[in-house]
């Protein structure tokens, strides 16, 4: 798709985002998450809670307005204050997030947050909202109207003493509050006023948890701050972009199963990648890839006990399935992934649609993944407790099945839906799967056929030096016998394939910033990948060539992309999967991937600026 093909495609779509309903107005960039590490919501700028599964992360939605305004449901709370203005920030290393409204009649103040796990590691299932009139006299409104199970149903509600029931099809929940609640056709709804320095709390919870009363929930959200706060006080990085990369690290975590150890790719499905294209994905899962990407940042920001937490969730996901190779995804629970199916009913964000859940490319071959989860593994032993036996029988299986399916074609790391391809990245990471293998082997003296290993390693990188290259300018290419870039191709002196300062590497990295860059946005490849229309950039890839900057030496270049990159985060400095070519947030939000991306430039860069690197890579 042409340049201007792809502006006309942008514009109309914010122009059909804008023209119909209010609710649909609210960008996907408009938003901050709250979660408990079960689950998780999305809080607009307006305050309204227009996106939330329940109770898992994976579970049907209750709330779902942002994907349709009219039918998905939402949770509004807001002051009637005229041309106020709307700020929203969270408490300091916090995923307690507060939305202000100030106008010269007055202002008032709504946080929102859910509970997180005690001191036993009980997840209390419930939302809290506290409402605060800052200054003045200021009426509220409030209206609750959940939908349940992808808003095909809706609840019946009912007056109960302390608040409104919804019910439906063995599912509820319950409102209570501070002030009376009224039910009405299948919603909730309340009217009050507060002086300045009244406050009021809300609880949205299954009905069969604990009734908190009011001392019971002010002690709950004291509790909560803290933990968050006792949390990011664990992180040993301390360099430059320190809130960004706390921001970074909170988001990550609340994407990360306390029941389960696994790690979601993103918080939320169907949110286009682009307009009219059709790419509107379920994120709501653990890729294998990510995950162990994920496993990195942690690493780097001394969080070993999730790092433990997923080994044990892969450990028990491979003890599960003996002699069978790796799902590209799974459900956060370690079962199979959910297939891909459409939800109908539902108009999709701004129009965009199909509304997909469950994700089709779990059946996809991405031969990757083994050279992520293997370094991923590799990285765990450096770090963390060593591995057991069963594991490392475990790990040699897969490897014996990486030597065999290295020279097979697959779909790639970004699950192309046409012919498969000999990608270059994923026979890269078949290379790292084995080069961390022998690694793992001789460090903790395990039995392994290091030789024949080695042998094959070698003979991956010597396919790669010599199919992998564009026949006149002699850098490397997307796929075997081809002449396109591919900014997965950042990742090779990130594992070390490559030395950052090769000749060949810094004629790839000129190539992909002048073929695949403007104006610090990064597109992942420009041909044709079996889908219909264009996308955005990457944000993730921005971060991969930040890195790559960094590492090559151009310590300049590499600070002025840092800071444009971190200026496509959100209000909030949370980041979407991809940004328009107006640098407006796409996709599935907040994205893991991009996050993580963002932590190990931050953690490679600062070590570059601060004089302290020491010639090689270390997470």
């Amino acid at each position: 798709m042409c340049q201007h093909d792809l502006t006309r495609r942008v514009k109309r779509f914010m122009h059909n985002l804008m023209e119909t309903n209010p609710a649909a107005q609210r960008a996907i960039g408009d938003h901050g998450i709250i979660g408990n590490l079960k689950t998780a919501a999305l809080v607009a700028l307006d305050g309204t809670i227009d996106f939330m599964c329940w109770p898992s992360l994976d579970s049907p939605t209750v709330f779902a307005a942002l994907l349709d305004p009219e039918k998905g449901g939402e949770f509004s709370l807001s002051p009637k204050l005229g041309n106020a203005r709307k700020i929203q920030m969270y408490l300091p290393a916090t995923n307690v997030l507060v939305t202000r409204w100030l106008s010269v009649e007055g202002s008032a103040e709504v946080t929102d947050l859910m509970p997180y796990p005690n001191a036993k590691g009980e997840i209390e299932r419930s939302l809290i909202r506290c409402v605060v009139a800052t200054r003045g006299r200021i009426n509220f409104t409030l209206r609750c109207r959940p939908r349940f199970d992808y808003a095909r149903i809706v609840p019946e509600s009912k007056s109960a003493e302390d608040g409104v029931i919804f019910t439906a099809a063995g599912t509820g929940m319950h409102l209570s509050g501070c002030v009376p609640v009224l039910a009405g056709d299948g919603e909730a709804t309340a009217e009050f006023t507060l002086n300045q320095g009244d406050k009021v709390y809300f609880v949205l919870r299954d009905p069969s948890a604990h009734v908190y009363r009011r001392q019971e929930t002010e002690a709950c959200v004291l509790a909560t701050i803290d933990a968050w706060q006792m949390w990011a006080k664990r992180s040993t990085y301390s360099g430059h972009w320190r809130e960004q990369v706390t921001r970074s690290a909170l988001a990550l975590k609340l994407l990360v199963s306390h029941e389960h150890g696994s790690i979601a790719a993103a918080a939320t499905f169907e949110l286009p990648e682009a307009s009219g294209a059709g790419r509107n994905w379920d994120y709501r899962a653990t890729w294998i890839r990510d995950a162990s990407f994920t496993v990195y940042a942690f690493i780097r920001l001394g969080y070993y006990k999730e790092v433990e937490r997923f080994r044990e969730w892969t450990a028990a996901l491979v003890s599960a399935n003996p002699g069978e190779t790796l799902n590209v995804m799974y459900s956060l629970d370690g079962s199979r992934a959910a297939d891909e199916t459409e939800l109908d009913h539902l108009c999709g964000y701004g129009g965009a649609r199909p509304v997909r859940i469950g994700n089709a490319a779990h059946n996809q071959t991405q031969l990757d993944i083994y050279g992520e989860l293997i370094d991923s593994i590799y990285l765990a032993n450096k770090y963390g407790r060593a591995i057991s036996n069963d594991g490392w029988l475990h790990l040699c299986a897969a490897i014996e099945y990486v030597i065999g399916n290295w020279e097979t074609a697959d779909a790639g790391i970004w699950e192309i839906r046409a012919e498969p391809r000999h990608f270059l990245h994923s026979r890269m990471m078949c290379w790292v799967a084995l080069d961390r293998a022998v690694r793992l082997a001789q460090k903790r003296s395990l039995a392994a056929p290091i030789g024949r290993w080695l042998c094959e390693r070698d003979r991956i990188s010597n396919d790669i030096w010599k199919q992998f290259r564009h026949p006149q300018k002699g850098h490397f290419v997307q796929s075997r016998g081809g002449t396109e870039l591919d900014a997965s191709l950042l990742m090779m002196p990130l594992v070390r394939f490559v030395s950052a300062t090769d000749p060949v590497w810094l004629s790839t990295l000129d190539a992909i910033r002048d073929e695949l860059t403007d104006a610090g946005l990064v597109t992942r490849y420009r041909n044709k990948d079996g889908l219909g229309g264009g996308e955005g950039s990457f944000t993730t890839c921005t971060f991969w060539y930040v890195e790559c900057l960094a590492r090559a030496g151009r310590l300049d270049e590499a600070q002025h992309t840092m800071e444009k990159a971190l200026g496509f985060a959100n209000h909030l400095g949370l980041f979407s999967e991809e940004l328009s070519i107006v640098g407006e947030p796409l996709g599935n939000f907040p994205q893991a991937l991009t996050h993580l991306a963002m932590i190990s430039a931050a953690h490679f860069l600062d070590r570059r600026l601060s004089n302290s690197w020491g010639g090689e890579w270390q997470p």
